[in-house]
């Protein structure tokens, strides 16, 4: 699993001109699944996106995670964090898990970040052309690949 996390002070995200999901002060995770994907990455990424430190404490010092400022999360999928430039202008998406394989591992995703939340995580839909609106706070922005941790 690939991820881009942005610290926001606000994120929303439409389909077809209608808000689905909003969420305030908080972390936009975008999504990325791939076909070798399974529970150990959902556990592994979902524990490190809600204890990582990038919230500023009273000294403005990156020292609190988004449990520590009862932030929220809204979770997107992009299965385009996977594309492949090596070759050519077009990018290649092979690495990228199909839906029958995406779409349980991204419930799971958002299922899991829920529970070490302790409310309701924002989505999108899977599959669906999204506008996703963000203010990037900071700007702050992550990019952590499930398949790096080691």
């Amino acid at each position: 699993m690939r991820t881009v996390i942005q610290r926001v002070s606000r994120a929303s995200v439409s389909i077809n001109k209608q808000k689905r999901s909003e969420i305030g002060s908080g972390i936009l995770v975008l999504l990325g699944i791939e076909e070798s994907d399974d529970q150990t990455d959902i556990d592994w990424l979902s524990g490190k996106i809600v204890q990582l430190r990038i919230f500023n404490d009273s000294n403005e010092v990156m020292n609190l995670s988004v449990l520590d400022t009862n932030g929220s999360i809204m979770v997107i999928s992009q299965f385009t964090l996977h594309a492949r430039t090596k070759k050519g202008n077009r990018p290649s998406y092979i690495r990228a898990a199909h839906p029958d394989i995406a779409i349980p591992l991204y419930n799971k995703f958002v299922e899991r970040l829920s529970c070490l939340l302790g409310k309701d995580v924002a989505t999108g839909e899977f599959g669906a052309m999204m506008q996703v609106e963000l203010v990037n706070d900071g700007p702050v922005t992550i990019i952590i690949d499930s398949k790096e941790k080691e």
